[in-house]
């Protein structure tokens, strides 16, 4: 009876387990930032800190049966004429008012003062309601778009909902 007992919990523990886990594929499309500050470094021509907030609207994409609806970026970067290392923290509101909160880091190519392509890594740190535990990682190619938008392709796996 006993290992009856522990089959049946071991059994219920990997369902939970397995119902609290998935796979993010998501398309954001993000508006240029809406607040924006730099300061010169004055070692080269063209180098810059900067920090940036801007907000995306989901294209496609869910965590589970939550729709993403929007997300807001705010972001570091070290900027040349060419190029952007970024890292920053990109909070996604669900169709249901949860949030998740991403950490992210990466890398922008530039020209012309346009963006041309990007990428970035990036992890989950939880978020609030039932996505308080969440946990997961992926990444994310980025082009910049003609009216200075650019649009996103991200990949992952997360796991902890309830």
């Amino acid at each position: 009876m006993r290992n009856c007992v522990v089959v049946v919990c071991f059994l219920f523990l990997c369902i939970r387990l397995s119902a609290a886990q998935g796979n993010i594929s998501s398309q954001w499309k993000c508006e240029k930032p809406s607040e924006q500050h730099s300061i010169t470094v004055p070692d080269r021509e063209g180098h810059s800190y900067s920090v940036a907030q801007g907000k995306c609207t989901s294209e496609k994409g869910s965590m589970g049966d939550d729709k993403e609806h929007e997300g807001t970026y705010t972001e570091f970067g070290d900027m040349t004429s060419s190029a952007d290392q970024n890292h920053g923290v990109f909070v996604v509101t669900l169709a249901g008012g949860d949030k998740v909160f991403y950490h992210y880091h990466g890398t922008q190519a530039w020209k012309d003062g346009k963006m041309q392509s990007a990428s970035n890594k990036w992890t989950i740190a939880g978020g609030t309601g039932k996505y308080k535990a969440v946990k997961g990682e992926g990444g994310c190619k980025g082009k910049g778009d003609a009216d200075d938008s650019s649009t996103w392709d991200c990949e992952g796996t997360y796991s902890g909902t309830k």
